[in-house]
């Protein structure tokens, strides 16, 4: 049994406090702190105003694979390994670090984030799990997230060679239409 430390404790509250600003799931904070369920409840109360959502987390792979999650996964995880590798991080700190880096990314690009915190933990537990991996675009040369064991030698990502029907969502028509109209 865990020495019971207010110290600990307040950095137990500290972790679940942030995850909860990034939008963490409470299964997600049940699986990465030891707080009780009615404890975190009541702290996901308090920094959100409001009960978290319910219903089944998402666990699959193939999300992971479609032509924007891909790329987005691919930076994430590109920053994730860079920091457990290079900075001395790991466990949900690296997810806070890497998450937290990874939106900073997507803002100053300009762009929207298509990966929740709790899918980017997802996908660290698919890659501990073994059941995906990184491999090497042959045309530009970036990582990008495949299926393990996925043969992939001749693998070009959805950046070099992205679908036909790429960047054609009823919100990019949407601002095309009003860019028209403001012009």
């Amino acid at each position: 049994m865990r020495n019971k430390s207010v110290v600990n404790e307040a950095r137990e509250i500290q972790i679940a406090v942030e995850l909860i600003e990034l939008g963490a799931r409470l299964q997600l904070l049940q699986e990465e702190t030891h707080l009780s369920r009615e404890r975190l409840l009541k702290l996901y109360k308090e920094v959100k105003g409001e009960s978290p959502s319910k219903g089944m987390l998402p666990y699959s792979t193939d999300w992971f694979m479609s032509w924007l999650p891909n790329i987005h996964s691919s930076l994430f995880m590109g920053i994730h390994q860079f920091l457990v590798k290079n900075a001395s991080v790991s466990g949900v700190e690296a997810l806070i670090k890497s998450y937290r880096l990874y939106l900073e990314q997507i803002q100053v690009s300009g762009g929207e984030p298509s990966l929740s915190i709790t899918r980017a933990w997802f996908l660290i537990r698919f890659f501990d799990a073994k059941m995906l991996q990184m491999t090497t675009c042959k045309e530009c040369g970036g990582q990008f997230v495949v299926h393990t064991n996925e043969l992939c030698n001749d693998y070009t990502c959805g950046i070099c060679r992205p679908p036909s029907r790429a960047g054609k969502t009823k919100k990019a028509a949407q601002a095309e239409v009003a860019a028209a109209a403001a012009a």
